[in-house]
Formats: structure tokens, sequence, C-alpha cells
């Protein structure tokens, strides 16, 4: 039986820069509203009571401020991994699965290149109450505020992880 992994079905060669495309789109459209309706230094705006609020605050590195003021080289380098990847999906299709997941990760990192080269800092207006409380019981302070692209790269690297871990499945017999 396949995994996740394997190469069954295939999307047509233009799938992926079109999801990236519009996860792009919709990373930028977040990050606009954001500096449009929020104000820096306010106090948390709750989206979903207890789970996921909006504060906007600016990061000049990458995650958890790491890097700070280096906004530009890590731009140039989350863009080279972007278009890496969408560039090894066209060249070489892979699954549906590997597709997606991949395209994820390819749009988060292009959307935060874009904040990084046109601002000079990334954008973030996310923030999960619940994350900071599990980081604060761990002495690391608060979960990072974040964004979409930064969710789509965790997200997609965590599903990745979890299907590489799967394995094949045995048929049942």
């Amino acid at each position: 039986m396949p995994t996740l992994l394997d190469r069954q079905r295939t999307f047509p060669a233009w799938v992926p820069l079109l999801l990236a495309a519009l996860l792009v789109a919709a990373d930028q459209a977040l990050k606009a509203w954001a500096l449009a309706n929020l104000t820096y230094g306010a106090a948390p705006v709750p989206f979903l009571p207890g789970v996921l609020d909006w504060v906007l605050t600016f990061n000049t590195g990458a995650a958890w401020s790491l890097f700070s003021g280096s906004a530009v080289p890590l731009a140039l380098g989350r863009l080279l991994v972007g278009l890496g990847i969408l560039v090894y999906l066209v060249v070489r299709p892979q699954g549906r699965f590997l597709t997606v997941v991949l395209s994820m990760i390819a749009a988060g990192a292009i959307g935060n290149t874009i904040d990084g080269l046109r601002l000079g800092r990334v954008t973030d207006m996310l923030h999960a109450p619940p994350l900071s409380a599990i980081t604060r019981a761990l002495n690391a302070g608060d979960f990072p505020i974040f964004n979409l692209a930064d969710s789509l790269v965790v997200v997609g690297t965590l599903l990745l992880l979890i299907a590489s871990f799967m394995g094949e499945r045995k048929p049942k017999v």
C-alpha cells in the first residue's frame, strides 16, 4: 500500500504555482488588513476568545526574533527556498499530498519574503494565548505573534514530518 509521500496521482504542473499564488495572496491580504485595522502596541483584540487574538507587531528577524535586523538577507533566503520548491514541483511533479504540502511551505516563504523586501520587516498579527500558556510554563516566555505565512510553513512542515513517519501500510489479509 503506498504512503502519502509516494508518487501516486499527480496534479498538472501549474497547480502548485496556482496554489502558492492563492496562499500568498491570502497572506498579503491579511497583512494589509492588519496594517489598516490594527494599531501597533494596542491591546489584543479577541478573534476567537481565549484561542486567537489580533495583535499587530513587526519582526525584522525570523521566528522568536532570531537574527533580528536581518530582514533583507532573510527575505532573500526565503525567496530562494520558496522559488526552489516551486521549480522542483514543476520540473518533478509529485503526488497530490506532497504537492499541496510543499506548495504551502513555498507560499509561506514567499509571503514573508514580500514583507522583508518591501517593508524591511515582516508583519505579524496572530496571537494564540493557549500557545503562550504552554511556552510560559516551559519558562520560554510568550509564544511569538505570527502570520498566515508562518502558519503555512509550520503546518506544511508538520504534515510532511507526520507523513514521513506513517510509513507503508501493510494490506490486511
